[in-house]
């Protein structure tokens, strides 16, 4: 497979506070990988490097081949990196159509591009369709996210970065989340998922990086990822992710 998106020996911070260390890991083309781990373990933190909101200290970020460890985050946005951000983030006093628009910002000039895209996503999330002149800040946690994630979808990534997309949602809500996000890899997108929800992050991604207080401490296909003694016992428990995983791909 192709090499999409690689990391080799990133060190972060916050100011003078170190955040992760020796983030080496790939994604390559037409993939999903995840990074899990605890909270404070560093995947939300590594995710800001890759959308460019964080510049490392050390180490490099390349993307198809280009070097963009000091590449602005616009710039990474114009090259196929988007980023569905923690909490959603959308703009609430702006319609679901508005906020749509502004994820194809880079097609702004192409008004029947634009438009095009929005049919996509409405497509895709029926329920933004009926919501499209409705305020973003009024629509229910599921609506959010699904309007965040289909306002990533508007710049037509290479890939497409999700920041705990299961975060604060409805188990219903969830599946169907984890769905779409599978069929958006299907349709040719690749997928950097950071999940806290362990099950289901090993369920629907085929790669994956274990990180604990900002270290990679394990990686590898997800399915022997599920069978890792550490695995199991800090983020699976004694139930087994069969289940997760028949419901996540219906």
């Amino acid at each position: 497979m192709t090499e999409l998106l690689a990391t080799d020996g990133l060190e972060l911070a916050y100011g003078q506070t170190p955040a992760c260390r020796d983030i080496t890991f790939h994604v390559d083309d037409g993939e999903i990988v995840t990074l899990i781990g605890a909270n404070g373990a560093g995947k939300s933190t590594t995710l800001r490097a890759i959308a460019g909101a964080l510049l490392p200290r050390a180490g490099t970020i390349r993307f198809r081949g280009q070097d963009i460890t000091r590449l602005p985050s616009y710039e990474r946005t114009r090259l196929g990196i988007a980023l569905v951000p923690e909490g959603r983030r959308v703009f609430p006093f702006l319609t679901a159509r508005e906020n749509l628009e502004l994820g194809a910002f880079k097609y702004r000039n192409d008004k029947a591009k634009v438009r095009a895209l929005i049919d996509k996503v409405f497509a895709m999330f029926p329920r933004l369709s009926e919501r499209a002149s409705q305020n973003a800040g009024t629509l229910s946690g599921g609506e959010q996210q699904m309007l965040a994630l289909g306002r990533a979808m508007m710049s037509e990534p290479y890939l497409l970065c999700l920041d705990e997309p299961s975060l604060g949602l409805a188990p219903m809500i969830v599946q169907d989340i984890f769905r779409t996000i599978r069929s958006i890899n299907t349709a040719g997108t690749s997928v950097l998922l950071v999940e806290q929800n362990a099950r289901y992050a090993l369920a629907t991604a085929s790669r994956g990086y274990v990180l604990q207080t900002g270290s990679i401490i394990a990686s590898g296909p997800c399915a022997t990822l599920k069978e890792d003694e550490r695995v199991r016992h800090a983020y699976l428990g004694r139930s087994a992710v069969e289940g997760v995983s028949e419901r996540v791909s219906r």
